[in-house]
C-alpha cells in the first residue's frame, strides 16, 4: 500500500515528498523576492542611502542648470530672457522636482532646508553631511555642462549684490527671503498641515515670488549651493558669504517660528515629507 501507481502504469513512491521539496523551494524563492523587493523599496534601510543621495544630486543639478542658466543665456542672447522669466524659471523647476522626486529623498535641493529639517527634529543629523556634499555636487555639474555648452563663464549664473548696495544689505534681503521659503516648506510639511503634493505648488509659487521683488538686490539665491556651483566653476567667490550666512540665518530663525506655531517637530509627517514620504497623511499619527 506504500506504493502510488500511476496512471502509466509506473510506481511514483515519492511524489508526495517531491511536491513538498517544490512547495518549500517556492516557499524560499518567494521570500527572498519579497525581502528583495522590501529592501528596493523601504527607504529607511541604509543600505536605500544612496537612493537619496543621488536623489538631491540630480534635483540639485536641474535646479542649478535653470537658475545660473537664465542668466548665462542672458550674457549669450542679450535682451532674450527677461528678470521675470529668469526668476520664475527656478520656481517652476522646484515644483516639477519635487512632484517627480520628492518622495525619494524630500527634494531639499538647499543646505539650508536640510539643517532646517535637522533642527526641526525632523531629519537625521548624521545624514545631513552627505546632502549638503551632493547638492555642491550637483550645483558645480551643472554649471559645468553649462559653461561647456552656452560658451560663457558661469560667474554670469551666480549671485552677487547689486552694484549700489552693501553685502550687509545683500545678507539682510537672503535672511528675509530664505525665512519666508524655510517657513513655507516646513508648514507644508507638517503634521498638522501636511499638504502632500500641493507642497510643491507652495514652495515653487514663493520662489517665484521671491524673485519677482527681491532678485535686484542680492539676486534672490535662498541656497548656498545654488551660488556656490558657479562661483566654484567661475572661480569668484566675492561676497559668497552673503550666500551662506543670509540663507543660514534665515532658517533658523524659520525653524523658531515653526516651534511657535506648531510645538516641536518629529512627528510621523514632517519626518516622512524631510525625508522622502511625500504621501504621508497626517492620520496615521492618530493611535
Amino acid at each position: 500500500m506504500a506504493e502510488n501507481p500511476g496512471t502509466d502504469g509506473n510506481v511514483r513512491e515519492g511524489a508526495p515528498a517531491d511536491r513538498l521539496r517544490r512547495h518549500n523551494l517556492a516557499s524560499e524563492l518567494g521570500a527572498l523576492e519579497q525581502s528583495l523587493l522590501r529592501r528596493v523599496s523601504d527607504f529607511d534601510d541604509p543600505r536605500q542611502e544612496w537612493r537619496r543621495l543621488y536623489s538631491e544630486l540630480y534635483g540639485t543639478f536641474l535646479l542649478v542648470v535653470v537658475a545660473a542658466g537664465g542668466g548665462m543665456m542672458s550674457q549669450a542672447f542679450p535682451g532674450t530672457i527677461s528678470r521675470t522669466a529668469a526668476v520664475i524659471a527656478p520656481g517652476l523647476m522646484v515644483m516639477g522636482i519635487i512632484l517627480f522626486m520628492g518622495k525619494v529623498s524630500g527634494a531639499h535641493l538647499n543646505p539650508a532646508v536640510s539643517i532646517a529639517f535637522a533642527l526641526r527634529g525632523d531629519f537625521q543629523w548624521r545624514r545631513v553631511p552627505g546632502y549638503i556634499l551632493v547638492q555642491l555636487i550637483g550645483a558645480t555639474l551643472a554649471c559645468l555642462l553649462l559653461q561647456a555648452v552656452i560658451g560663457v563663464p558661469a560667474s554670469y549664473g551666480s549671485n552677487y549684490p547689486a552694484a549700489d548696495y552693501s553685502a550687509g544689505a545683500a545678507y539682510w534681503m537672503e535672511a528675509l527671503l530664505t525665512l519666508g521659503l524655510v517657513s513655507v516648506i516646513l508648514g507644508t510639511a507638517s503634521g498638522a498641515q501636511n499638504v502632500g503634493l500641493l507642497g510643491a505648488f507652495g514652495v515653487g509659487g514663493y520662489i517665484a515670488l521671491a524673485g519677482l521683488w527681491g532678485s535686484p538686490i542680492s539676486g534672490t539665491s535662498m541656497n548656498p549651493a545654488r551660488t556656490f556651483g558657479p562661483d566654484l566653476v567661475g572661480t569668484n567667490f566675492s561676497d559668497y558669504w552673503v550666500y551662506v550666512a543670509g540663507p543660514l540665518t534665515g532658517a533658523v530663525v524659520a525653524v523658531g517660528i515653526a516651534f511657535v506655531l506648531r510645538g516641536a517637530g518629529g512627528g510621523k509627517a514632517g519626518s516622512g515629507a524631510a525625508q522622502g514620504a511625500l504621501f504621508t497623511e497626517t492620520a496615521r499619527e492618530q493611535p
